[in-house]
């Protein structure tokens, strides 16, 4: 065997009992997830954004927007319901490259995975506890879902990930909203043949057991374009993009239709104001077409302090992954999506 143990075997319950949350603060979480599932459901004719950095490299950078974000929050809430990315562990296509806190819980540091997941824990429970906003995280690893399944509010499962089988069943006894992106093919059959997987029942081998999970009525898609075989960006977001992936939702019979727009990756090509334009124009699709309207209902935003991207962790606030928009313009595009939604 290759596997050499650098650590001695994580006691999960002794990491999450000093971050567990209770009185006031579970009861706002309770609160703000019933208010989330509304909207999944269609109860609730608001519109979701899952908005925030790239990637949480850094804690006080993170809570520095977190208490930007809820204050902003608190001034839309009646059309605009945020749930802030806090996403802890970054998809790397060679391997090269920060693999998120979980791995790094010092950017500037070497790997430490012990102190990554209680760096994890630990930034996911300022947030709510400091701030009120709710949490997003993206489910890179599946056994690592019970490290945040207390915490978070919204799980992702990445476009590189999706056409995974336990990706699809792990997310199948998921209790909160749980999106899933296109593949980087574009192919939306992957996608929705994992959301069907996701909706259903299923039995599996998880963390050592066998388990049974009841279905996830809240796995929903979200369209992040594609790349085709020249590295061309193929972005998906477009009128007739929407049509064709609600008519296959009607096809398929798919519980509570959502469709997220995820206004970054491929769809922007990495051109982090194109996000912008993005949100703009899918506003125009919704007020054009009933159907859109009906179905497009969320925005995923990738946002920071600054705008833009650097290599290193230099800049406090600016994204060491893909580019963001920085909170001058996060704040303005918020502004005018909010302003839209009451014409």
């Amino acid at each position: 065997m290759s596997f050499k143990a650098t650590s001695e075997k994580i006691n999960l319950e002794d990491v999450k009992s000093a971050t567990r949350l209770t009185g006031d603060v579970l009861a706002k979480k309770e609160s703000r997830d019933k208010e989330l599932e509304a909207i999944m459901r269609g109860e609730d004719d608001r519109v979701l954004l899952v908005i925030g950095p790239c990637s949480s490299d850094n804690e006080e950078a993170v809570l520095e927007y977190a208490h930007r974000l809820a204050k902003l929050q608190e001034e839309v809430k009646d059309r605009v319901f945020m749930v802030m990315r806090v996403y802890t562990a970054k998809p790397r296509t060679n391997g090269d490259g920060y693999k998120g806190l979980v791995h790094q819980p010092d950017a500037k540091g070497a790997p430490n995975l012990i102190n990554g997941i209680k760096a994890v824990r630990n930034l996911h429970y300022r947030v709510i506890t400091e701030t009120g906003i709710t949490t997003a995280d993206e489910m890179l690893y599946p056994e690592n879902l019970s490290l945040v399944d207390d915490l978070v509010s919204y799980i992702a499962i990445g476009a590189r990930s999706v056409e995974n089988q336990q990706h699809r069943f792990v997310a199948s006894g998921i209790d909160v909203p749980t999106g899933m992106k296109n593949p980087t093919s574009g192919n939306l059959n992957i996608m929705f043949n994992a959301m069907y997987a996701a909706q259903a029942q299923q039995n599996f081998l998880f963390n050592g057991e066998e388990v049974q999970t009841s279905g996830n009525p809240l796995a929903h898609a979200i369209l992040r374009g594609a790349v085709n075989e020249y590295g061309k960006n193929i972005p998906n977001y477009y009128y007739d993009n929407l049509l064709e992936t609600i008519e296959t939702y009607e096809k398929m019979q798919l519980e509570n239709p959502f469709i997220m727009i995820d206004t970054n990756h491929d769809n922007s090509g990495k051109h982090y104001l194109e996000q912008v334009r993005i949100v703009r124009q899918t506003l125009i699709n919704r007020d054009w077409n009933e159907k859109i309207r009906k179905y497009v209902r969320g925005f995923m935003i990738e946002s920071y302090l600054e705008d833009g991207r650097q290599d290193e962790p230099e800049v406090f606030g600016k994204s060491i992954t893909d580019p963001c928009l920085g909170w001058d313009n996060t704040e303005q595009l918020v502004r005018e999506l909010y302003d839209s939604l009451g014409k």
